[in-house]
């Protein structure tokens, strides 16, 4: 008799969102809905809704590291994903310990760049991301914005740049990329996973909805759930992305505050 596959445990490394449309509350939801375990280390408390933030603060690197350690002496994480990580002594805390208990999979969403265009972090915040975690992880997944800031040159504008830079982010050190080009003018959302032995389109339609906070999160994070049940990569990323359009196309259901709502997380569920 075939034993059933344990259900995988996941973890968010990320920062708190009290809307709950993003960050570590974004992520746990994700889990769930695809199936996973979720955990957490929070690295920042926010002081946010849906229409801004207003406040922000930093959990030392000392307590993240306490928050890790205790977790991974304990539980067998299968994925990772990793969010917003403003400090460099944030970020080599987190490449030490998750080298020393490395999971299967860790995934990096280099959150950098706000959707107002605004940078979210300093100059040795973005070296920190570029020289720390990027080599650390199996998947980065920029969107336009913040491939512009890792590899320091202008954000680009049609499908034919996005490409170009496939090289320069591959050789920033992860695993694989995926280039997000939901900043792409038109009706399509085009995706380009950039792999060491290829290049993948994968295509998607723009989906009319203001309801876009924490799409970057969420999607990272069913990125990581897929990968941790057992998916390839290429089919890791295309599920996900799949997901995410079901859930921004269900958005309307939900009535949660006054800016940008969230995403309908269970959508297949209620």
């Amino acid at each position: 008799m075939t034993l059933p596959r344990p259900i995988p445990n996941v973890l968010t490394i990320a920062g708190s969102d009290p809307s709950g449309g993003a960050g570590i509350q974004a992520d746990l939801k994700t889990f769930s809905a695809l199936g996973a375990y979720g955990t957490s280390v929070i690295t920042a408390l926010t002081a946010q809704n849906t229409c801004g933030v207003t406040g922000v603060h930093p959990v030392p690197a000392d307590f993240i590291a306490a928050q890790l350690e205790t977790l991974l002496a304990d539980i067998e994480i299968d994925a990772v994903k990793i969010g917003m990580v403003a400090s460099r002594e944030v970020a080599e805390t987190l490449g030490t310990l998750l080298e020393r208990r490395r999971p299967r999979w860790i995934v990096l969403d280099p959150v950098m760049v706000a959707k107002s265009g605004d940078v979210l972090v300093d100059d040795a915040g973005i070296r920190a991301v570029r020289e720390v975690l990027v080599p650390l992880a199996d998947l980065v997944t920029p969107n336009l914005p913040e491939a512009a800031v890792l590899l320091d040159c202008v954000e680009p504008h049609d499908r034919a740049a996005m490409a170009a830079l496939a090289p320069g982010l591959r050789a920033l050190g992860a695993g694989a990329v995926l280039l997000k080009g939901g900043h792409l003018a038109g009706d399509a959302c085009p995706d380009l996973l950039i792999t060491p032995d290829a290049t993948h389109w994968l295509e998607g339609p723009r989906i009319a909805t203001g309801n876009l906070h924490g799409t970057g999160c969420t999607l990272s994070s069913a990125i990581a759930t897929r990968l941790a049940l057992g998916d390839a990569l290429p089919d890791a990323v295309a599920a996900a992305k799949a997901w995410l359009a079901t859930a921004l196309g269900e958005s309307h259901r939900l009535a949660v505050g006054r800016g940008h709502g969230p995403v309908h997380h269970f959508h297949a569920w209620w």
